[in-house]
């Protein structure tokens, strides 16, 4: 358990030194747009959102106008990010629940976040931790999931069971900045197919150093957890790029 504890702290030091000012990669303004960024990011490069979010903000800038978008004119901006029906859809639905049930502003608890259609924990904590800084949960993405348990920082697969491996290693005021640090370094080095582990700085304290030597694996490395939050019905899948 010492031994845990001192690689989950060595690592969260060396993603700090590596990653410094980490951010969200989505582009946004307000929470609500925060909200339908990252519920079009599901299964969808965040370059690609942002190439789209600045047509449909210019048409429908906020909840009482998305709800009433005409759904074929909202299908075809949002075309790009691919499952464009059910993202359309959920992007409606969600917009009237805000605009009817909380005045026009987005929701700042994950218990009223998680009642909107297309929204599970992930997205909430992105919403959460970005949109409000609040640090209420551990983003798990495919990326956060791949590094977490190449790191040994987890053994489970689920989503869940990760967040709550990773919030019981790290300080809460960590959450957010740490989630954003390891998908970057997700995409950056210790990517999916061939990893780059020779030049990886978190080296010393990963039992699975020299994977990028091996032969990859077939098929998806997390194809459940992004299948629950943004396949068929972005993260009603889930009920969760």
């Amino acid at each position: 358990m010492r031994e845990e504890s001192g690689r989950a702290k060595r690592v969260a030091e060396g993603l700090r030194a590596l990653y410094p000012d980490a951010s969200c990669t989505l582009s946004f303004r307000t929470p609500f747009e925060l909200l339908v960024a990252t519920i079009l990011s599901a299964r969808c490069r965040d370059e690609r959102v942002n190439q789209v979010t600045p047509a449909l903000f210019g048409r429908w800038p906020g909840p009482g106008e998305l709800a009433e978008a005409e759904p074929q004119e909202l299908e075809e901006i949002v075309r790009p990010t691919g499952f464009f029906r059910n993202k359309a859809r959920f992007l409606r639905q969600v917009s009237r629940l805000i605009a009817e049930r909380h005045g026009g502003a987005v929701p700042g608890t994950m218990e009223e976040l998680l009642r909107l259609p297309g929204v599970a924990r992930k997205t909430a904590n992105v919403v959460l931790g970005t949109g409000f800084g609040i640090q209420e949960g551990f983003v798990v993405d495919t990326h956060v999931a791949r590094l977490s348990r190449r790191l040994g920082l987890t053994a489970h697969r689920r989503s869940e069971a990760i967040e709550a491996d990773l919030m019981a290693r790290f300080p809460r005021r960590e959450w957010t900045a740490l989630g954003h640090r390891l998908i970057r370094h997700g995409r950056a080095i210790c990517t999916a197919r061939v990893p780059r582990c020779g030049g990886c700085l978190l080296m010393s304290d990963c039992p699975r150093i020299g994977l990028g030597q091996e032969r990859p694996a077939a098929g998806p490395v997390f194809g459940r957890e992004r299948a629950r939050e943004g396949a068929v019905r972005p993260e009603a899948q889930e009920r969760e790029r």
